[in-house]
C-alpha cells in the first residue's frame, strides 16, 4: 500500500499529465530525497500550466481529487500558489505556479525520484539548497546543513554559487552566497 504522501504525488501526477504540464517537487519532500531528516506535513510542487488559466488548473487538479484550501482568486493571482488538500488523505499540497527564469531552471534539472512508491520530478540538490538558502527560515537553515552532510562530494556547490547570486542580483540582497558558505562549515563540523 502507497504511503498517503505517495497518494497525494500520484494524484498531482495525475493532474499534470492530463495537462501535459512540466513540474517538479521541491520543499520538505524534496530536502528529504536529497539527505534531509525532518518531519513534513505537507507537499510543494512548482507547476507549468502553459496559457492555461487558473481557473483551467484548478478544474483539472480538483478532478483528481484535491478541493482549494480557503483561498481566493486574488490570494492565487498575487501568491501564484493554490493551496489545496487532498480530499483521500487530509494532506495539503501547495501549488506554486511557476514563470519564467529560476523556476523553469529548477524544472529543467529536476531528476526522477521515487518518493514512497511513486516516481516524480524532484528539484536536483543543489537546487533544493539554494531555494532553502532564500527561504531563511531556522528549520530549512537545518536542511541545508543536512543535505550538504549528506551528499558530501556529489554536491556541486559551483552550482549552488551561481544560482545564489543570480538570486542576489535579481533580489538586491548579498547574503545568500555568505548562508552558503556558513551552512558548509556547520555541515563540516
Amino acid at each position: 500500500m502507497p504511503s498517503p504522501f505517495a497518494e497525494v504525488l500520484d494524484s498531482l501526477r495525475a493532474s499534470f499529465e492530463a495537462l501535459d504540464a512540466a513540474w517538479y517537487v521541491f520543499g520538505a519532500q524534496a530536502a528529504l530525497v536529497h539527505g534531509a531528516v525532518r518531519m513534513t506535513a505537507d507537499v510543494d510542487v512548482t507547476v507549468f500550466p502553459g496559457d492555461r488559466t487558473v481557473e483551467a488548473l484548478t478544474k483539472v487538479i480538483e478532478a483528481h481529487g484535491f478541493e482549494l484550501r480557503g483561498a481566493d482568486a486574488d490570494f492565487v493571482r498575487d501568491t501564484r500558489v493554490l493551496p489545496l488538500i487532498h480530499v483521500a488523505t487530509g494532506i495539503n499540497a501547495d501549488v506554486v505556479i511557476g514563470g519564467p527564469g529560476i523556476e523553469e531552471l529548477f524544472c529543467s534539472r529536476a531528476e526522477s525520484a521515487d518518493l514512497g512508491g511513486t516516481t516524480v520530478p524532484v528539484a536536483a540538490a543543489e537546487d533544493v539548497v539554494a531555494m532553502k538558502i532564500l527561504s531563511g527560515r531556522p528549520k530549512d537553515r537545518d536542511d541545508v546543513s543536512a543535505i550538504i552532510a549528506a551528499q558530501g562530494p556529489a554536491l556541486n556547490h559551483h552550482r549552488i554559487r551561481e544560482t545564489l547570486e543570480l538570486l542576489e542580483k535579481a533580489l538586491d540582497r548579498s547574503d545568500l552566497v555568505a548562508e552558503l558558505e556558513r551552512a558548509r562549515a556547520e555541515a563540516t563540523r
